[in-house]
């Protein structure tokens, strides 16, 4: 059997758990097996797929103020290592790389994400990982495979169907924490670690990563953005300090003062059980960063099928004499659909400012009436030019993000919910009705880009993105040497791994206006 569901329990006083039955004991042991297992060669493919996604994204963001904030830290230590920063030629200490290049790849919400018992954004763990190869000078072949174990250990905490996974959300506690096992267990990997240095880097990083989900409440600011930064750091010091032989905090998922135990079911209930599903063989290949998904859409993923129906439905729609959609006839629309994408971007969130054309990107990125009824008016979704609009578009968009109401339905809900990764869905039906009656109804169960949806991305679909997201700040020149050294990843080791970056020559990089303790002064 190449996989075994595990339970996981708190103990019932400290010293009862055997070390080999810990949690953290059976992700260290899957990353150092994998240290001497061949690579799957689709699982190769879609990590150098989430690298390309990666470099586009971070990019793309490269001049949000809160992007350039934690670029501008690595200035203070340019030249004191060999990781990159997506956009700047040189080597920075790796710290400050793997901070500034999360936050980067997190700012726009248009990196890939699974969805199981948890929340979750898996290539958070890709930028530690990059920056940890580069400056330990490790083979290609070698990042490749610590990206892979770290999505690997990752989808399997956040939930591989059955009952598995460990749901952090509910007790508000943020997905950091498995970004950080999954990037320790990788780089142990990676790095070729011992299983115990392996266990005290993950019991250092789990330990050290725990933090609430305030940052995605109240006046959210760049906290939200900062926390794949954080993970980074936390979690390249726990590898660090594990090489050096020290001991992290133990057992650090069952332990009587832990994670479950004091954060998570194990508070109300001390006999509440977690199932993981590993996998436990040597010859089983590692694929569970295939079951993870591409964000076309600069938007929450709850909302990417549906800017795809809305996209499909708008080919029906009346038009005016100009050949634009006739939004004026338009008379109502009707989203059914989950529970999360009613009550937390649709009109059961009881928010005013989610159908306000005028509210930050911040909010608006988090509404699906405004989502559709911008690719209505707009005929796309892009990252940049959805949120672009003149005061006549805001009034029109207004008036149709009016007519829009999204309505709880059990079907879409139980879709939502089901833990069978084949049938998962987080989607909904669409009715639009025109004025005379006319009804125009279509469903979308999962996104496009989706590995089960109607047009799955490959490889051109990542580059097309690199191109768009890129264009005005990196040459063709530029971005084919980056795509081909991405090519030959494998074939490429020591300090050649500082070309696996992408250099902006033609735009420029803001650099903010302020000095901070950690600016050059």
């Amino acid at each position: 059997m190449a996989t075994t569901v595990h339970s996981v329990r708190a103990e019932h006083q400290s010293g009862d758990l055997a070390r080999h039955d810990q949690l953290a004991w059976k992700l260290a042991e899957l990353a150092t097996r994998a240290k001497s297992q061949p690579l799957d060669a689709a699982s190769v493919d879609m990590a150098k797929n989430r690298i390309i996604d990666n470099a586009a994204i971070a990019l793309g963001a490269a001049n949000e103020r809160a992007v350039a904030v934690a670029r501008g830290e690595g200035r203070l230590v340019v030249g004191a290592g060999k990781a990159t920063i997506w956009g700047l030629e040189g080597g920075f200490h790796p710290l400050a790389a793997a901070f500034a290049n999360a936050v980067a790849v997190r700012y726009l919400d248009n990196d890939d994400t699974y969805l199981a018992a948890e929340y979750s954004h898996p290539d958070d763990n890709i930028s530690p990982v990059i920056a940890a190869a580069q400056q330990a000078g490790v083979s290609g072949e070698d990042l490749l495979r610590g990206i892979i174990v770290a999505y690997e250990v990752h989808v399997a905490l956040v939930g591989t169907g059955n009952g598995t996974g460990i749901c952090l959300h509910k007790h508000k506690v943020d997905h950091m924490t498995h970004i950080a096992a999954g990037t320790a267990a990788g780089i142990s990997s990676m790095l070729g670690l011992s299983t115990e240095q392996a266990y005290h880097a993950i019991n250092f990083a789990v330990h050290n990563a725990i933090s609430s989900r305030q940052s995605r409440k109240g006046d959210i600011g760049a906290q939200k953005e900062f926390v794949p930064g954080f993970s980074a750091e936390i979690t390249l010091k726990a590898v660090h300090h594990a090489m050096h032989n020290l001991k992290g905090p133990n057992p650090v998922y069952e332990g009587v003062d832990s994670i479950i135990r004091r954060f998570l079911d194990g508070r109300d209930n001390p006999e509440a059980e977690y199932r993981i599903e590993l996998n436990d063989s040597a010859e089983a290949p590692m694929r569970n960063i295939l079951k993870t998904y591409p964000k076309q859409h600069a938007f929450e993923y709850q909302g990417q099928a549906i800017i795809d129906l809305a996209l499909q439905m708008r080919e029906q729609l009346p038009r005016d004499a100009s050949g634009n959609v006739d939004m004026a006839r338009i008379e109502k629309i009707v989203l059914q659909t989950s529970h999360h994408t009613h009550h937390v971007i649709g009109t059961g969130a009881n928010d005013p400012q989610k159908i306000d054309p005028d509210s930050p990107r911040g909010t608006l990125d988090h509404s699906i009436m405004f989502a559709i009824a911008r690719c209505i008016q707009a005929g796309e979704f892009h990252k940049d030019r959805a949120y672009q609009m003149t005061a006549d578009e805001k009034v029109a968009l207004g008036s149709l993000m009016m007519k829009i109401e999204t309505r709880f339905d059990q079907y879409w809900e139980d879709l939502y919910h089901d833990q069978d990764p084949n049938v998962q869905a987080y989607g909904g039906r669409m009715t639009i009705t025109i004025k005379g009656g006319e009804t125009i109804t279509d469903a979308k169960n999962r996104a496009n880009a989706h590995p089960g949806g109607d047009t799955p991305w490959q490889r051109p679909e990542y580059i097309a993105k690199l191109e768009d997201y890129t264009a005005g700040l990196v040459s063709d020149a530029e971005r084919n040497r980056f795509l081909e050294q991405l090519d030959r990843l494998e074939k490429l080791s020591g300090e050649q791994l500082m070309q696996v970056n992408l250099i902006v020559d033609q735009g420029s990089l803001i650099v903010p206006e302020t000095v901070g303790i950690l600016d050059p002064q």
